[in-house]
């Protein structure tokens, strides 16, 4: 059994909780952000990195593979020339998607907010 946990109780705030890990990722806002695009329906590479703006090619590789290792996104490749691949939300991808629109949601409601104190 982990340290900091107990069958079938996790705690985030235990160090060696495998939650961290998950709340590491999506904590990451090249993943938060990735899954937000993703919302909409599948989407090709290309088009995720032009609506992330500023990410690069290999963080985003590195995040979508990532997202797929953990169960959240499917990377589906059709046989075509040039090679089509698509990177969608699995269901659990988008069981996390309102939860992270939320908090979006806030930062963009609050960001003038937020500004505004650190001026001070």
């Amino acid at each position: 059994m982990v340290s900091g946990c107990t069958a079938g109780r996790h705690d985030v705030y235990a160090a060696r909780c495998p939650c961290r890990e998950v709340f590491d990722l999506l904590g990451n806002k090249w993943s938060a952000l990735a899954i937000g695009a993703m919302e909409g329906g599948p989407q090709r590479f290309g088009a995720l990195a032009r609506r992330l703006e500023g990410v690069s090619p290999k963080v985003l590789t590195s995040t979508l593979r990532r997202l797929e290792q953990e169960g959240l996104v499917d990377r589906t490749v059709y046989p075509a020339v040039p090679l089509h691949v698509e990177y969608a939300l699995t269901p659990l991808g988008r069981s996390v998607a309102e939860p992270l629109a939320q908090l979006r949601g806030w930062v963009e409601s609050h960001i003038d907010e937020l500004r505004d104190t650190q001026a001070v």
